[in-house]
């Protein structure tokens, strides 16, 4: 039973930010509905992606699959902060992260995990960032593996991209800045 007790034995209703508090920060967070930077990282075997037929970018070996969703008060701090959080992530064999092990990252841009699915059949990405504000800092993220010494390819942002994959694990994390 949640809540507190009242007379006569009966329980009432916690307010809404108390019983929010209790199923952790996500729970906080959804109540807030605070927008946050958010990557699913997959780990995989190998993983590609192709524009128009052209293999744009590609991991032939282990590593990490990164789809970045950008909002619209994300800045370069947390840009860096999330590429820090995939670089030292232990999630590779033995427990391990990409600094350990120099394994390769590939970051496509994916506006799409910003869908907002409450209401009706149709999503919509209010929540994302126009192209001109998430461009630079999905390069920001990429940049910032890089200057950490990661190896690291991309997809094109905004273009039609078929992401091809190989989970290992099969290994899926969300994370949210």
């Amino acid at each position: 039973m949640t809540g507190r007790k009242s007379g006569a034995g009966r329980y009432r209703a916690a307010p809404a930010p108390a019983r929010a508090a209790r199923g952790g920060p996500e729970a906080v967070r959804a109540a807030l509905r605070w927008p946050l930077v958010r990557a699913v990282v997959q780990r995989v075997t190998q993983a590609s992606v192709t524009v128009d037929g052209q293999l744009i970018g590609a991991v032939s070996e282990p590593g990490l699959l990164v789809l970045v969703g950008v909002t619209h008060d994300d800045t370069d701090g947390k840009a860096r902060k999330l590429a820090a959080k995939l670089w030292g992530l232990r999630i590779l064999d033995g427990e391990k992260s990409c600094s350990d092990t120099g394994a390769p990252l590939l970051v496509v841009s994916q506006f799409t995990l910003y869908a907002e699915t409450a209401k009706g059949r149709r999503p919509t990405w209010n929540q994302a960032a126009p192209g001109p504000v998430a461009e630079p800092l999905v390069k920001a993220v990429t940049d910032e593996l890089r200057a950490l010494g990661a190896r690291v390819e991309t997809g094109r942002f905004g273009a039609d991209m078929q992401v091809a994959l190989v989970n290992d694990g099969p290994v899926t994390i969300i994370i949210e800045l």
